[in-house]
């Protein structure tokens, strides 16, 4: 039953329910975290094919996208699937109340996750220039002077949480830097933007704090520009508005820095539980870049992500879309999709394939930062506390409840003395690689 008519969607009907056919699969709720939901998706798969219908809210249904090849074609064929909710069905219609705590986050914004063809390019233009203006160098001796910084704030413990302490503290400090925010004004922000997109009661004023820090911001920086991101957006040719420079810094800094505290920590996560996926990289058998693929391959920071709208009625992934039906991106579940894996369950080594980042025009553009930042924030903390481990069993860990965002919610470590510190040369950063097949004969994950 297409999205926009299902009744079952305010049902609340049991997950294994839903998967098994029994109407939309509830992709909310306090049941649902990162732990369980691949067993969600490989039900929804066997029962629905690479489509699947699911209910985001009471009364919101949708379709997940879990197909590898499905999910490339809804990213790549924008006149088929649009950015734009105000093609939304169910927003058009009414459907969807005004404090819905979801339209903070899939509401229309003048900005480039939300707009299609010329106006896409404008601001994407723009967005990727300002990034492309970070140097690089500066960006690594930034991450490992904060990352030094946060080490020596536990460092005498003995003990520390590398979410609450570590991962999620070093990227909210670089990216506010980026963006010429002092670190106060950074926490705020870094507060809000969490509140807007927690999908609770409390987005509509998380979200209006977060315009209110961010108008000051470019007013700021309008009169007295630097060398930051802000300042480059405002002063582009593409001649963004104020407007339009304020939603594109929200989705910059939400990009950039929840999936990049998921991705460290998970990382570190990996490296503390596998030894053999700890050996191979300290043995150099496997880069750290390779190790940061296996991560987004295995659990990508963003498993769910809206959303894309039908511009017409079809049959996609053997369902019947009509015009107007949202479309999630099922990032974590199309990486999994055994289409594309190897047959021996082999991890995937050397490719970078993957859709952690999305794919086609609306591709993360600042997926290169991203990297540097992890990249520096894991080789930091190895080389400072070698003999790092984790301090509870790995079944004790727990994963944030959000079907959107896959992360830890904590991973309590403990270790000695750290390691001095000691004057690292600044490597140059690999070129990109082209995409392998994808097989491999490395550690599991």
């Amino acid at each position: 039953m297409p999205p926009h008519t299902s009744a079952a969607a305010g049902s609340g009907c049991p997950v294994t329910g839903a998967a098994a056919g029994g109407g939309p699969a509830a992709l909310y709720g306090p049941g649902l975290d990162g732990d369980m939901m691949p067993a969600l998706y490989e039900q929804l798969r066997a029962a629905h094919g690479p489509v699947a219908p699911v209910a985001i809210a009471p009364g919101v249904d949708a379709w997940l996208v879990i197909g590898h090849r499905e999910l490339l074609q809804l990213t790549r064929e924008e006149q088929d699937f649009s950015h734009d909710p105000r093609r939304w069905t169910l927003l058009r219609e009414g459907r969807v109340p005004a404090d819905s705590p979801l339209l903070p986050m899939v509401g229309w914004r003048p900005a480039l996750l939300f707009t299609d063809g010329q106006q896409h390019r404008r601001m994407r233009t723009a967005v990727a220039d300002a990034l492309a203006g970070i140097n690089g160098h500066e960006l690594r001796r930034s991450v490992r002077d904060t990352a030094e910084h946060l080490i020596a704030s536990f460092a005498a413990r003995g003990t520390a949480d590398l979410v609450a302490h570590y991962a999620r503290l070093l990227p909210m400090q670089v990216i506010t830097q980026l963006l010429g925010v002092d670190t106060q004004t950074g926490r705020a922000l870094v507060e809000a933007i969490a509140g807007t997109v927690s999908a609770t009661a409390d987005a509509a004023e998380a979200s209006k704090r977060m315009a209110g820090i961010l108008l000051r911001l470019i007013d700021e920086k309008r009169r007295d520009p630097g060398n930051d991101i802000t300042s480059a957006l405002l002063h582009h040719p593409a001649r963004l508005t104020d407007e339009e420079v304020l939603h594109n810094l929200v989705v910059m800094f939400v990009a950039g820095n929840q999936t990049t505290v998921n991705w460290i920590a998970t990382s570190l996560r990996i490296l503390l539980c596998d030894p053999a996926f700890r050996s191979s990289l300290t043995g150099g058998h496997l880069s750290v870049d390779d190790a940061l693929d296996l991560v987004l391959w295995r659990f990508p920071p963003t498993q769910n992500f809206p959303a894309r709208y039908a511009t017409r009625d079809m049959t996609f992934g053997g369902q019947p879309v009509r015009a107007g039906d949202m479309l999630i991106l099922g990032l974590a579940a199309a990486n999994a999709d055994p289409k594309i894996l190897p047959p021996d369950g082999q991890p995937v080594v050397g490719n970078r394939s993957h859709l952690a980042f999305s794919a086609g025009p609306h591709t993360c553009p600042a997926q290169d930062p991203a990297r540097l930042i992890t990249r520096t924030a894991i080789d930091t903390i190895l080389h400072r506390l070698s003999d790092l481990e984790l301090a509870v069993p790995e079944s004790e860990l727990e994963w944030v409840k959000s079907p959107w965002s896959r992360g830890l919610a904590a991973l309590p470590v403990r270790f000695t003395t750290p390691q001095p510190r000691t004057p690292v040369t600044q490597p140059t950063d690999p070129p990109p690689r082209r995409a392998a097949t994808p097989h491999a004969s490395r550690p599991t994950t």
